[in-house]
């Protein structure tokens, strides 16, 4: 087992610029460490779609979907055939929306293997473009891969050219939906609007929330997350770095939420369902340098996470 990392530095889904800076200040925030991470493992690189952001919005209800549906392709058709292998690939992104092509190209990798996602974030990314009150498409990834609408809490009347992409990017990979919301783990989401919370509770998604975590002990809810996932053949973690307390760590993310996780937490949550044996992706997105009041604050705890974190999963795997 290889560790392989994809670096995609769309950041076309998010609502504030600079996350196609996050890798980079990762980077810088590892020299300064004096480690060669950057340079132990290979690297493939997916071309971005950044200069739609120069371009007038044409579907203000899921913003720049053509230039994400580009990326997602790309995305789709590398991670595909990477994910056939035994290499374990390490994803750096930019905003949250390309973690939908992961999750398509995990799927379409291994199309009759069940897939676990463990989602560590603020955020619920369960909105849609007939949900959403920004149109911001970082917060729509999950509805994507689970082909989710949720007309049931409609407040936008869609454009068809925006539906139109919103289809393609539920059915990219030719497989939809790429998961079952029982087969979906939230740690740390603290901030949804009301079209996401009621979809959770209609899906009946299980979100350990940072009290529950606290109050009824880490390891307790690591391993009936796990016990809930113990009908998938594999595991993906997503990382938003604001799952993490932006009071603790830094402002340095596009949407920071207060009352989250502190950096040992988010890594033993992680550690404890790498554990599991099961975990074949894991991803670190929205570290946004430009909105760092800590210099590069976000960057350095990110980069601790993320190499500790790549460690654990060669010991794991050895």
């Amino acid at each position: 087992m290889a560790i392989q990392l994809i670096n995609i530095n769309s950041e076309l889904g998010a609502g504030t610029r600079g996350a196609s800076l996050g890798v980079q200040a990762m980077k810088v925030a590892s020299w300064n460490k004096r480690s060669d991470y950057f340079n132990r493992y290979p690297v493939v690189r997916i071309q971005d779609e950044n200069d739609f952001l120069f371009e007038e919005v044409q579907t203000p209800h899921a913003k720049y979907a053509k230039g994400i549906l580009n990326v997602f392709e790309r995305m789709v058709n590398q991670f595909a055939e990477l994910a056939k292998g035994n290499d374990f690939p390490v994803v750096l992104a930019g905003d949250h929306s390309t973690a939908a092509a992961t999750i398509s190209g995990l799927k379409a990798a291994r199309p009759n293997e069940r897939l676990g996602v463990v989602w560590v974030d603020a955020h619920g990314d369960l909105h849609t473009p007939y949900s959403s009150p920004s149109g911001n498409m970082h917060g729509m990834p999950l509805a994507m891969a689970l082909a989710e609408d949720n007309v049931d809490r409609k407040l936008n009347n869609v454009s068809s050219d925006a539906a139109d992409y919103w289809e393609k990017l539920k059915g990219i990979g030719g497989i939809r939906p790429k998961i079952q919301a029982d087969d979906l783990v939230f740690f740390g989401v603290r901030d949804t609007e009301e079209p996401e919370d009621f979809l959770m509770d209609k899906l009946g998604i299980k979100n350990y929330t940072v009290a529950e975590v606290r109050y009824r002990g880490l390891q307790l809810c690591v391993a009936e997350a796990l016990e809930r996932l113990k009908d998938c053949d594999s595991i993906y973690i997503s990382f938003d770095v604001d799952s993490m307390d932006c009071g603790m760590v830094s402002h340095g993310t596009g949407t920071p939420v207060y009352k989250g996780f502190d950096q040992k937490e988010v890594t033993e949550i992680m550690k404890g369902i790498i554990d599991s044996g099961k975990v074949r992706c894991f991803e670190v997105v929205e570290v946004n340098p430009t909105l760092d009041e800590k210099q590069n604050k976000m960057a350095e705890v990110s980069f601790e996470v993320l190499e500790d974190i790549t460690q654990h999963i060669e010991q794991t795997r050895a």
